[in-house]
């Protein structure tokens, strides 16, 4: 009983705390409440989950904080019949917030550890519309384009021109650019008939989106 409760104030205060950071979409709210942190947290940290804070996952890379993924999830609007790209799986955090809000998501990440340990948590939860690629995902799935929605969890210096071509007309593209030991910004593409609209969002530092797999 007393872990029950202590896990309903933690997500109590990790809502109240997305909320103050600017994650006011109500689908995107329930999305990351259905979605329980702490399974994409594990050893040292484990303790640590419902903290917005990044942690770090194996293969030298993170869990986003909760609260950038919440905005990022809300600017990249997804609506219910959307098929959706993410690259970057990481821990599979995201993609599983994303796969409560979209018809289909496929999520790319170049780490096969990471990408093992992602999948075996996706058939713990039992998601069907969720398949997973080891790949190089600055090459998005050319197979499986065009997207409704792109989401990149690492910086890249320009939107990869893949990635563009893959993003529908009318589509969204969320993702950090910039250089990789600097500061970064969010921005979100949005395609049109005549070519792309582009709109700086927020400060924020993501790992470096790099090519080719990794060596684990």
């Amino acid at each position: 009983m007393n872990a029950m409760t202590t896990r309903a104030e933690h997500q109590m205060q990790f809502l109240f705390a997305l909320r103050s950071k600017g994650v006011t979409d109500a689908r995107v709210l329930t999305a990351m409440e259905k979605t329980d942190r702490a399974m994409f947290v594990t050893g040292h940290f484990a303790d640590r989950a419902y903290e917005d804070m990044p942690l770090p996952i194996a293969c030298g890379q993170t869990i986003s904080q909760p609260s950038v993924v919440g905005l990022m999830t809300q600017a990249l609007q997804v609506n219910p019949r959307d098929k959706v790209l993410e690259v970057g799986t990481g821990s599979g955090y995201q993609a599983v917030i994303l796969s409560h809000l979209a018809r289909r998501v496929y999520t790319v990440d170049r780490h096969k550890t990471l990408m093992n340990e992602a999948r075996a948590v996706f058939q713990t939860l039992d998601i069907t519309n969720l398949t997973a690629f080891t790949a190089d995902g600055s090459h998005g799935l050319p197979d499986q384009a065009p997207f409704d929605r792109i989401l990149v969890t690492a910086a890249a210096e320009d939107p990869p021109g893949p990635l563009l071509a893959q993003l529908k007309v009318g589509g969204i593209m969320v993702l950090p650019v910039g250089q990789s030991d600097s500061v970064q910004t969010l921005i979100r593409v949005t395609r049109s008939e005549t070519g792309f609209e582009y709109e700086e969002l927020r400060p924020v530092r993501f790992v470096p989106l790099l090519e080719g797999l990794g060596k684990d």
